[in-house]
Formats: C-alpha cells, structure tokens, sequence
C-alpha cells in the first residue's frame, strides 16, 4: 500500500493516492523544456571547448532558476492569471508590448534553431534531406497542439520529459574521471578572459530563458482551468499552503531534472571532444556526430535521438509560451483547453511562430547567427521581465494574502540581478 500522502487541490479536496509522478506537471516538463536542442548546443560547446572548466555553473543556475520559476508558477496559481495578464494590469502599454514582441522574436528564432537541428539529427540517423524531417517534425508538433485536448496533450508532454534521459545514459557509455569533474565543479578555476566569459553568459542566457517564465504561469493556470471545482489560490488561500507545496516540489524536480541533464551533455561532451581535441560545435546535430567516432554508435545514436526527443517536447512549448504571452497582453481567450475556433487568435500565434521558425529553415540563413541573436534578445528581455514578474509577486494586488516567501524574494533577486551582470558581461566583451 502507498504511504503517499494525498495531494490536496486548489479547492482542498484531497487527490486521493497522488504519488510524485502526479504532483509533478508544469514545472517538470518546464525544466525539461529548458533542454531545448539550440541548449544542447550550447552545452556541447561548453563542454568541447572547456571541458569540466564550466561545470561549477550548473550548480549556480540551479538555486536561482528554481527561485524564479517558483516565483512566476505563484502568480499564476494565485492571481489566476499569466504573467503577460498580470503585467497587462499592472505596467506601462508600452513596456508590455515590448517585451512581448521581443519575446515573440526570439522565440520563433529559437523554433527555427531547434526544428533545423532535430532534421539535422534525422538525417544523421536516416540519410535523407533534413529539411523535409525539419518540416515534418514542425507540422507535427503544430497537429498534435490543435487537436489533441489539453489534458491529454499535458501528459503527453510529461512523457516526452522522458527522452532527456538519453542524455544521462550517454555518461554511463564514456568513461567519466569523477574526482576531477566533482573538483572542477566544486573548486572551479576561473578565468578572467573573452571567451570564457562569453561562454558563462551564453550557459546563463540558456538556463534562464524568458519563455519558461511565461510557459510555466500559463500552465498552473490551465490546470486551475481544467479543475472546475478548483479556484484561484487568492480566492482560497486556505488551501495555498498545500498548492504552495506541491509547486516547491514540482518546481524543485523539474529544474534539478534540466540541470542534471545539462551536466551530462558536458560532462560527455568534455570526455570525449575535448579529450580528443575537437574544440568547437556549432550546434546539436555536429556535436551527435561528432561524437560517433569518440565514443561508439551507441553515444552517437543515444544523443541524437534526443535531440529528436527534446526538440518535439521543446517547440510546443516556446510557440505556446509565445501565445500566451501575445493573448495576454491583448486579452485575448487563450487556453489550449480550448478548441481552436473558440480561442482563433490564441492558436493563430500558435501557428504563426511554428510555421516560420520551419520557413527560417529554408532560408539561407546561418544557424549560428540565429542562435547567437536570439540569445541576445533572450539576454536582454530577461533582466526587465524578472524585475517585474518580482514585483508583481510581492504586490498584494496581484498575490492577495499568499505573497512570496521571504527566501523565494531572495532567490528571485539573485537570479535578476545575475542575469543583469550575465548581459553586462555580454556587452563588455562582445565590442
């Protein structure tokens, strides 16, 4: 018999028997969504070109991506409201339009990087032209947003999470010295020069990313919505300590789960490219390759099948974080609980951001390039975006009498103002 507590919802009915699995959802497939191929990449190249030298920043992301992830799930569950609907009340038009069009700039590029390098990686494994994989994995995911309904798509998106743990099996085929990688990521040598620094920012810029504040807001509120008895926690803050709890553990699993994974790509990456001298990776797909000669076809086969695996769970979720993002600031009906004619310019978005980033693809555009933008636009959206979801967490007029903890204010400050120092360093050395 399970001695699992039962998990009381939002309106305090206990879930009667609910075990980790059930009470993990938005953040778990949130974190997992952070491991998107374009991060792939960026792991990779830490790991080639720095080996363990990099590790220690996993370790540092995590505290503070769990801080503000915490801090936008809580707007969400208590306002009842997405963090664009929330900043629709409580900031300038103009500042909420910016951040939203920028948003939804830098999202459709990061769907562009991704499809191209999950038909990169098809092609590897099938022969073929990675182009039409790219446009067949695009439609795809677009289908499988309209039609199927949310809660089924919520599970099927909590499956997916699954295929991260290609890249935990990856470490167990190479050989891993794990004194050195535990003394690197615990007593990191740091070095004071571009291109370290510019890699740190670009690991910060790929942890902490805009669109998983947003995605994760708008996912505690479609799980109020999917609960007809269930209210917003500001209308029954009897029962916020409960919900409060379950969004911690939730929260807490889905950021360790995307650092973990991220840890393995460098730590296979730093074993095998860097060992052998191989020092650059322009995306995903050459690092898969790369590796087949290093470390055998089974690496090789296991990395690139998640990339695969990561890049349908991660599409989703950019496009959607995008229509959120776009519906709330425009009030518009937005939930994927909805079907499609009743929420026509929430899935319009949807749709619009897919569709491009597959056109981006055959454009002669240079991968590299898009990544790099989108990274900037990603940087610099970020550090406002947190400033205000921050604030919006601490005003009574939003959390009602659930504000943040005075630890999660600590932690979401931290994170803002590591990001504030991750652009900075980014525009001292990019001249």
């Amino acid at each position: 018999m399970s001695t699992t507590p039962p998990v009381p919802s939002a309106t305090g009915a206990p879930k009667g028997g609910a075990g980790l699995l059930d009470q993990l959802g938005p953040g778990l497939v949130t974190g997992a969504a952070d491991d998107d191929p374009s991060g792939i990449a960026t792991y990779s190249q830490a790991g080639a070109q720095f080996g363990f030298g990099l590790l220690w920043t996993m370790l540092l992301t995590y505290p503070l991506m769990v801080g503000i992830q915490m801090a936008s799930a809580s707007i969400g569950r208590v306002s009842g409201r997405g963090l664009a609907g929330n900043m629709r009340r409580h900031c300038p038009p103009w500042l909420l339009h910016a951040i939203v069009l920028l948003l939804l700039t830098a999202n459709t590029i990061n769907i562009a990087a991704d499809i191209a390098a999950m038909g990169e990686a098809a092609r590897l494994v099938l022969g073929g032209r990675a182009q039409w994989y790219a446009l067949g994995f695009g439609l795809l995911s677009l289908l499988l947003q309209l039609l199927l309904p949310y809660q089924r798509y919520a599970r099927l998106l909590k499956w997916l999470t699954l295929a991260l743990l290609a890249y935990m099996a990856t470490v167990l085929v190479v050989h891993v010295p794990w004194g050195a990688a535990l003394r690197a990521a615990l007593l990191p040598q740091l070095a004071w020069e571009r291109g370290y620094l510019t890699t740190v920012v670009a690991l910060f810029g790929t942890t902490i990313s805009p669109y998983l504040f947003f995605w994760q807001a708008a996912q505690e509120v479609e799980e109020l919505r999917a609960d007809p008895a269930a209210a917003p926690l500001r209308r029954a803050p009897q029962h916020g300590a409960a919900e409060l709890r379950r969004i911690r553990l939730d929260t807490l699993v889905g950021m360790g789960f995307s650092n973990l994974v991220a840890l393995s790509i460098m730590l296979t990456t730093a074993v095998t490219l860097h060992a052998q001298g191989v020092r650059e990776i322009s995306s995903s797909a050459q690092a898969a390759a790369a590796l087949r000669p290093l470390a055998g076809e089974l690496a090789f086969a296991l990395f690139s099948l998640g990339i695969i695996g990561t890049g349908l769970l991660a599409i989703p979720v950019l496009a959607g974080s995008a229509a959120y993002a776009v519906a709330g600031a425009f009030n518009w009906r937005s939930s994927l609980g909805l079907r499609p004619r009743a929420a026509r310019k929430f899935y319009a978005i949807i749709a619009a951001a897919t569709l491009a980033g597959v056109a981006i693809g055959f454009l002669p555009v240079d991968p590299l390039q898009a990544l790099y933008w989108s990274a900037v636009i990603n940087g610099v959206i970020a550090v406002p975006i947190m400033a205000v979801t921050m604030l919006l967490a601490t005003r009574p007029a939003v959390m009602g009498p659930l504000p943040l903890a005075p630890w999660l204010r600590v932690l979401g400050w931290l994170c803002t103002a590591a990001m504030a120092l991750a652009v900075l360093a980014m525009l001292l050395t990019s001249g």
